[in-house]
């Protein structure tokens, strides 16, 4: 096993997870088996209690674990199913050492951060990395590891230290470290500083990490003046340092590094320079293209609570990227504060509640998302109802399924006081109800958490179709109400129709309005499964609703015309236009689109 580690310098938020993931990328292209971990220094056991304010979206994996948002990066670059140990944070070291020590494991020694705390990482990364994360037997060739935060962090002094052990441990020529860094351009001056660099350099090689390769964060690419600067500062060789500069779409990160070597100089510091093939990234290379030269665009309403931060939607975001270039059309995301869209703003702030409802009624397709609390959800409702009765297309996710449940109870059978019991214990009519098995003491990790079937009980449903007339599907779940059981018929019967439901047949998983041009709501995430040239179904359907297209990706013989009519036949590979293989018998597609290729 050989192992590349990811560092970030100067200022945090740099891009360590897309770089990391990127590198991954490449190296997969390279013909090598790529596995993931992410280090989180924080003293939380998972990322499951945590606001998305604080630390983006909590990304749930099929096994159940909350984690980090960067391993939805990996799984979504690489293709990959992680474990919830992929993701390391010194509350889980402390609490596995802890609990070791009072088993009497340590045999009467004086527990102390070195080595046991040290050891324990140094353990823990092995162990994971042999885990199989692609759906082949045996370990892979390459772990990439991120460490998060910034050098010189308090709180990741004991995984420096690991990680410092780590490299002798394993050996020279199966550790390489890149160290992404920010290099600021001073707009007094316009000149490429390179100080903070060389600032963070030292003081990682102070720690005891000496970087064999620099990523270098700028807004334009590195000048050859600049790179010889840091190569003489930071004691690194002048083909070991590239620029990420800002680019269109994160697609183009894997290429960026692809087009300066970095594949080379990383298979060079892991003694695989002759063994790793040229990378082929022809895909990838086109489907960054096609996204860049989108230009009919297609406005999605995110109605939420978060929308002041849009990483506390990434997934969401992501899979609604996916879709849209699936589709050949151009995202724009209007975010809609859920709070805006409610009567007690008209009041307080009548120029925010007349600009919500502007864009909500101003968009092709709405999403409400996954949540907590009761802020908002007011807001949420009315946007239910306004896209039901004004058939715009329409999905719900989580509580975006349960809103639209309490707003058709409320609205077609007149239950004004329907609710869920988690904002109105009190109500008379819950039409969402805590689950029995949950708790309501401890927060963390008690939700019905990751993949769970659900199975199809309507099968001329459009959410059945959008998935291939399948059986029953697998996706990830993170909620603790549901739908109220003892509602569900007289719900059924005013017309609201549950395509899917759990292996028990008790729990609701998909809501449908059949007569409505497309009205989905899901109590499970969708996004998190979603992937580059393999979009989510739901978010896939949602998208073709908004643009009129719905019919041509769930009828199997319109997807086949709509491929022989809109596949090009001719591929945009490195600013060249290829004559795709034998004609059009290389085209693969995945839920009725194209996979990857740009119309020339």
């Amino acid at each position: 096993m050989k192992y590349v580690l990811v560092t970030g310098g100067v200022v945090s938020r740099l891009g360590k997870g897309v770089t990391a993931s990127s590198i991954g990328v490449l190296l997969k292209a390279c013909g090598l088996r790529v596995t993931s971990i992410k280090i989180d220094p924080y003293l939380n056991t998972d990322a499951g209690t945590m606001s998305p304010f604080e630390h983006g979206e909590v990304f749930v994996l099929d096994d159940g674990g909350e984690v980090d948002l960067d391993l939805g990066n990996y799984e979504r670059f690489l293709d990959i199913k992680l474990t919830r140990d992929n993701n390391i944070t010194t509350g889980k070291i402390y609490q596995h050492v802890i609990a070791k020590e009072r088993k009497g494991d340590y045999l009467g020694k004086t527990v102390q951060v070195v080595p046991h705390i040290t050891d324990a990482i140094q353990e823990w990364i092995e162990r994971v990395a042999a885990i199989p994360v692609d759906g082949e037997e045996g370990p892979a060739d390459i772990c990439v590891i991120e460490l998060g935060g910034t050098i010189g962090d308090i709180e990741s002094a004991p995984f420096i230290e690991a990680l410092g052990q780590f490299s002798y441990r394993v050996g020279t020529g199966n550790f390489c470290l890149v160290h992404v860094s920010l290099v600021p351009v001073l707009n007094v001056v316009g000149e490429q500083k390179t100080k903070p660099t060389q600032h963070s350099v030292r003081g990682l090689r102070g720690l005891g990490l000496i970087p064999d390769i620099l990523a270098c964060r700028s807004t334009k690419a590195l000048e050859e003046n600049v790179k010889e600067k840091l190569a003489q500062f930071c004691h690194v060789p002048l083909e070991s340092i590239f620029t990420l500069y800002d680019v269109p779409n994160i697609w183009h990160i894997p290429l960026l590094l692809k087009d300066q070597k970095a594949h080379l100089a990383i298979s060079k510091v892991l003694n695989l320079a002759g063994i790793v093939k040229e990378p082929s990234l022809e895909e990838w290379t086109s489907r960054a293209e096609l996204c860049d030269n989108l230009h009919v665009p297609v406005r999605i309403a995110v109605v939420g609570k978060y929308t002041g931060l849009s990483d506390a939607y990434l997934s969401i975001l992501k899979a609604l990227l996916h879709a849209s270039v699936a589709c050949r059309k151009k995202l724009v995301v209007d975010w809609v504060p859920a709070c805006d869209l409610e009567k007690e703003t008209e009041k307080e702030n009548p120029n925010a509640y007349k600009a919500a409802w502007k864009l909500l009624k101003g968009v092709d397709g709405v999403l409400v998302p996954g949540g907590f609390g009761d802020r908002g959800v007011e807001g949420k409702i009315l946007a239910a109802k306004y896209a039901r009765e004004n058939k715009i297309p329409f999905l719900g996710i989580c509580l975006g399924m349960q809103v639209a449940v309490i707003e058709f109870a409320r609205s077609v059978l007149s239950l004004l006081d329907a609710n869920s019991t988690e904002f109105k214990p009190d109500t008379k009519h819950p039409c969402i109800v805590f689950m029995p098995e949950g708790s309501r003491t401890h927060m963390g990790g008690t939700m019905r958490l990751g993949s769970r079937k659900s199975i199809f009980t309507v099968k001329d449903s459009k959410s059945a179709k959008l998935y291939g007339n399948k059986s029953f599907v697998d996706e990830r779940h993170r909620h603790r109400y549901e739908v109220n059981p003892d509602m569900v018929e007289r719900l059924e019967k005013a017309g609201l129709s549950f395509a899917a439901k759990d292996e028990t047949g008790k729990r609701m998983e998909i809501v449908e309005l059949p007569n409505h041009p497309f009205f989905i709501g899901a109590q499970f995430h969708p996004e998190y499964k979603s992937r580059p040239g393999k979009a989510s179904p739901l978010f896939l359907g949602l998208i073709a609703a908004s643009c009129g297209e719905l019919d041509t990706v769930m009828n199997p013989a319109s997807v086949h015309q709509h491929l022989i009519s809109n596949c090009p036949k001719s591929v945009f590979v490195n600013g060249t236009s290829k004559k795709a293989p034998n004609g059009m018998a290389d085209v693969r597609y995945n839920n009725g689109y194209c996979n990857g290729l740009h119309t020339r």
